[in-house]
């Protein structure tokens, strides 16, 4: 999973991330990078970030254009 890696990962890019609060539900939450908040390389469960509408959560997915393109 390339949520896991911190170096996959840039400010602003555009991701799909799981809130505390969805953990169970498996819930993803679409926004753009504003913080990173784990300072390792890597997590198991996703690097945890902050977007920019301060929502917390894991990464789970990266968003690329193509992807957004076609919605």
């Amino acid at each position: 999973m390339e949520g896991c890696y911190r170096d996959k990962l840039k400010l602003n890019m555009l991701v799909d991330v799981v809130t505390k609060r969805d953990q169970k539900t498996g819930k993803l939450t679409r926004g753009r990078i504003r913080w990173m908040l784990t300072s390792k390389d890597y997590h198991s469960r996703g690097i945890k970030v902050m977007l920019d509408d301060r929502i917390v959560g894991r990464v789970q997915r990266i968003v690329t254009e193509e992807e957004l393109s076609q919605s």
